[in-house]
């Protein structure tokens, strides 16, 4: 019995962590709305729905054996009470105690009976008290919520959102795979639509068979005519016309037999037409009801972003709001949870890189709250436009161009030559920022790579536009779907490729004649326009293909968008079909210029190209940027010493052995004070310092090494435990390159930043 009660409990708990997200999202959603009304019909709208959330919560909670949910959600049922019958007024403090009991909910009920909860019983007996105390009326600042560390804001799991019509839990595993089933059928599509084409070359192939057999008849009768006219001699003429006869009859036997198998040829074509169109609904039904089901609203993402751009302005001091649209627009589950992380990025760079300081606003005359615009556009019928602006400072583009010669990224001579849009485009390349220094949020200049990495990787595009002093918009484009797409199937050297028809901008055949040497490159005219000319089994690295004829045309593909337009040739275009995509898992989850793979009715696989790779692939690498690999080998292979200041002997051994491991040669020492000295004393390249150390703390280290002539420049690492606003800007102030919070810190962020500076 006990074992049947315990799995009861498991079951219930589980049921109750999916409910409770709904239900702590449409809280912390409730919140927002209350912030932003903080009075009339709105108001205690507001109020009553937030209420009756808590209730239902401390019901579930009570029911899964979770009492310390259970509690907390009994205390935040009594403020909205106490709210609702106006005992108590709604202040901004109390919002935020509010927002941070959220919070707390949120982790505990995401490990529901977990033997190593978020929160411990004292602290939650604490935040009853401090919501208890909310609900007398006492003041917020007597009752401030016990602080945890804060975490990196984690993406949520997207779920199906309730139909008006009934609705029914299912497990988004089990749809999944019904799903990858559904897509297999495309297979029996596809195997029908082969036999019905092999089917009709046969009776094309009858029908050329039959005209033979035609004149063969015709040409007999005709003999037989002769030879019976007597126009042969007579010794051969009785002879002659017995073979003549012969084959007469032979003739109409055959043509008889064929017109036999030509009416069995005929209906066994009409019934596999008929399959093959019967297969081809039930299948193109199937997968759009599955897709149907699979499809997630973009508000589900959207719900989110208030409050998360909330916290982090105000963590910043700095006051934001977000304005949002197209939340009714549907996308495959699939593509909106690999974008939640890319996107969060992109909203953190706004308010981050983006939205000014209140102070800075009003110099600029701008409003002192700056605007996070989020919209969600459909392009067409099988792309989704994601569109993420602010009215903040912009990019300055001189400074993504000090940043990118300084990573060796591109010369200053190449610098100097490029436009404002191009300059723009470096900041999706790797350890590019102009962020002044490195903390938990930004500035390692990875960010932006990754996010273009990622929508490339699903089949979309990215760009982004910025005026200085007056924002920055960044667009991704990307599929709704990414199960079946169209594919034109290609012939290079002795293989077969799929290009996705999507990222083609036309194919054309070319006359060798037209083919132009410019800049030692080969080019095309088209439209007026040159564009370079590349082989695809070049880019690919396959062996070639002798062409038959020097004089032939040439097929090619035209890649790219107008500005960065490449032909690539290929020995055949075969054809153009729907296309199933299946991804090389994660074994080879990264393949340059190689997005996935399909099977082929002829059950072939066959590669599917990556439009991105192959354009840059392409490009043939310049002497600066080769030179400057093997100046970065170089440098990773000579010992770098780096100096450790740290009291707590744990800590110290700690950052010792991940330095010394990473190859890097480590002295250490137990304070500022220590530190200084031996900086002066010896040769060292960088400096990794806690802050809160005796006889001199790291902000004074600091702020002595930038005041030294001989150590100005030395690179300096804060790592500690000091996490709030104002100790941030202190390290800003004092010229550390880089703050590092113990609590989201790890291993491979040091190592990161570290090789940012040295």
């Amino acid at each position: 019995m006990g074992m049947k009660k315990n799995e009861l409990i498991k079951k219930l708990q589980a049921a109750f962590k999916v409910e409770a997200e709904e239900r702590l999202r449409t809280l912390s959603s409730g919140l927002i709305k209350l912030e932003k009304t903080p009075a009339g019909e709105k108001y205690d709208e507001v109020i009553e729905s937030i209420f009756r959330q808590a209730h239902s919560l401390k019901g579930a909670a009570r029911s899964a054996c979770l009492p310390d949910i259970e509690k907390i959600s009994k205390a935040l049922e009594d403020v909205f009470s106490a709210l609702k019958c106006k005992e108590i007024r709604i202040s901004p403090e109390m919002i935020d105690v509010l927002h941070h009991v959220t919070d707390t909910l949120t982790d505990l009920a995401a490990t529901p009976g977990s033997e190593r909860p978020s929160v411990h019983g004292e602290q939650v007996s604490e935040i009853v008290e401090q919501i208890d105390a909310l609900s007398s009326g006492k003041r917020v600042s007597e009752t401030r919520p016990v602080e945890k560390e804060p975490e990196p804001v984690k993406p949520e799991v997207p779920k199906d959102v309730p139909h008006p019509a009934q609705t029914v839990r299912i497990s988004l595993n089990k749809l999944d795979s019904l799903m990858l089933q559904a897509e297999e059928m495309i297979q029996a599509k596809l195997l029908a639509n082969r036999h019905k084409s092999e089917l009709q070359d046969v009776i094309e192939m009858l029908e050329l068979w039959k005209k033979d057999w035609s004149q063969v008849a015709n040409e007999t009768r005709a003999l037989t005519q002769v030879i019976k006219r007597g126009e042969k001699p007579a010794t051969q003429e009785k002879a002659a016309l017995v073979s003549a006869s012969k084959l007469m009859e032979l003739v109409e036997s055959n043509q008889n037999q064929s017109r036999l198998f030509e009416d069995r040829l005929l209906a066994l074509a009409k019934s596999a037409h008929q399959d093959q169109r019967l297969i081809g609904e039930l299948v193109d039904r199937l997968l759009e009801d599955m897709k149907d089901v699979l499809m997630l609203p973009f508000s589900t993402f959207l719900e989110m972003i208030p409050k998360m751009v909330r916290d982090l302005a105000r963590d910043q001091n700095k006051n934001a709001k977000v304005s949002m649209e197209g939340g009714e627009i549907e996308i495959d589950r699939k593509i909106l949870e690999e974008m939640k992380d890319p996107l969060i990025h992109l909203l953190r760079n706004c308010v981050d890189h983006g939205i000014e300081k209140p102070e800075t606003r009003k110099k600029n005359k701008k409003p002192k709250a700056g605007t996070v615009n989020v919209i969600i556009s459909q392009a067409n019928g099988d792309k989704v436009e994601i569109t993420i602006s602010d009215d903040g400072a912009g990019i300055d583009v001189e400074k993504v161009k000090k940043s990118a010669i300084k990573k060796g990224v591109i010369s200053r001579e190449e610098a100097s030559g490029l436009s404002g849009e191009e300059a723009l485009e470096l900041i999706f390349q790797s350890e590019v920022t102009t962020s002044t220094i490195v903390t938990d949020m930004s500035g390692r200049g990875l960010g932006m790579a990754i996010v273009l990495e990622k929508v490339e990787k699903l089949g979309g595009e990215m760009s982004v536009e910025s005026r200085l002093g007056q924002g920055t918009m960044f667009r991704a484009l990307l599929p709704i779907t990414l199960a079946t797409f169209r594919g034109i199937l290609v012939g290079a050297g002795e293989q077969q490729f799929i290009m996705p028809t999507a990222s083609v901008d036309r194919v054309v055949r070319i006359n060798p004649n037209d083919v132009k040497t410019v800049e030692n490159r080969k080019t095309i005219p088209l439209n007026g326009q040159t564009v370079p000319l590349v082989r695809l089994d070049d880019v690919l690295e396959i062996p070639h293909r002798v062409r038959a004829s020097e004089s032939e045309l040439i097929p090619a593909l035209v890649l790219g968008t107008q500005e960065k337009r490449i032909a690539f040739s290929v020995d055949q275009v075969l054809d153009e079909e729907e296309i199933l995509f299946k991804s090389l898992g994660n074994q080879l989850s990264r393949v340059r210029n190689i997005y996935g793979a399909t099977v082929l009715g002829n059950r072939k696989v066959v590669p599917i190209l990556n439009v991105t790779d192959l354009l840059k692939s392409a490009v043939h690498v310049s002497p600066m940027a080769s030179g400057v690999a093997v100046r970065a080998q170089e440098a990773e292979s000579e010992k770098i010493s780096v100096l450790v200041a740290e009291d707590s002997i744990t800590s110290r051994m700690l950052l010792k052995t991940i330095l010394e491991s990473a190859g890097y040669q480590v002295k250490t020492v137990v304070d500022g004070l220590e530190a200084l000295t031996e900086l002066k004393e010896g040769e060292y390249d960088l400096l990794v310092s806690d802050v809160d150390m005796p006889r001199m703390n790291g902000f004074v280290l600091t702020e002595k090494i930038r005041d030294d002539k001989k150590l100005g420049d030395l690179p300096v690492i804060l790592v500690t435990a000091l996490h709030s606003r104002e100790d941030r800007e202190r390290g800003i102030d004092v010229g550390a390159n880089a703050y590092i919070v113990k609590s989201s810190f790890d291993q491979s962020n040091l190592l990161e930043v570290i090789k940012k500076y040295i």
